[in-house]
């Protein structure tokens, strides 16, 4: 894509995929829910420099994307769960892309840093 130039729909496309998934933490809660639903706490210690504050918004804008749904329990005190929906699962090659970049760029970058260090 980056190699055949792109159209206006394309940019807009990218765009909307950008807002809906925006910051630095929106994959890593979502790969955390890949396994299972978690309550807020859990989420807190496998997403670690996450503020509570931070995690809440977060939350909030995934499910307002329909990445992921929130289901609260009628229990004392109440039960949030958070879980992925099939909307969110359907990221997993673009996660799963962003892994095998990832060690590539980090790869490259230190093989730099050896060089000029």
């Amino acid at each position: 894509m980056l190699t055949k130039g792109g159209c206006p729909k394309t940019a807009l496309s990218i765009k909307d995929a950008l807002e809906a998934l925006e910051g630095r933490w929106k994959l890593l809660i979502l790969f955390s829910l890949s396994g299972s639903s978690k309550r807020f706490k859990q989420l807190s210690k496998e997403v670690p420099g996450i503020t509570d504050k931070t995690l809440s918004k977060e939350l909030k804008n995934l499910e307002a994307n329909k990445l992921i749904t929130r289901s609260v329990y009628d229990t004392f005190p109440p039960t949030v769960e958070y879980a992925i929906t099939e909307h969110g699962r359907s990221l997993e090659n673009v996660l799963e892309a962003l892994h095998y970049w990832g060690l590539a760029h980090r790869a490259v970058v230190i093989e730099e840093k050896d060089v000029v260090g």
